[in-house]
């Protein structure tokens, strides 16, 4: 997938450890505002992040005084594009038919891929 003529985009790589809600809902934070803003956004999850795209995982993680991390990927989900690393998803048991409606798997060069392409920022948490 390309941003169309003239629209920036933007890869965002969750990369939190399971006892990181901080840094995944900053990830999604990140990459829900830059949806909201217009840009053409590209969420790549992987180590523990790929959790996130398993059905009811966000709905149990909250951090104090930020926004619900569901309703963040709610947004990432509705506009941008969401990508489970294929490697670290099966090294947890978690295959295609555990994910959300919506979500790709790749690898690694797939998210090199999306952030080396012209007009694109690579954003890594």
């Amino acid at each position: 997938m390309t941003a169309p003529e003239g629209r920036r985009s933007l890869v965002v790589k969750a990369t939190h450890a399971a006892d990181d809600p901080e840094r995944a809902n900053l990830a999604c934070n990140v990459a829900s505002v830059a949806v909201a803003s217009g840009l053409d956004v590209h969420l790549f999850l992987a180590v523990e992040g790929v959790r996130l795209a398993v059905p009811g995982v966000a709905e149990g993680i909250a951090v104090p005084e930020a926004p619900p991390l569901v309703d963040l990927l709610s947004a990432v989900y509705a506009a941008g594009t969401v990508t489970v690393c294929t490697p670290c998803a099966t090294r947890r048991g978690i295959g295609p038919g555990d994910l959300r409606d919506g979500t790709a798997m790749g690898g690694s060069a797939g998210f090199v891929e999306l952030a080396t392409r012209p007009g694109a920022t690579a954003l890594v948490y």
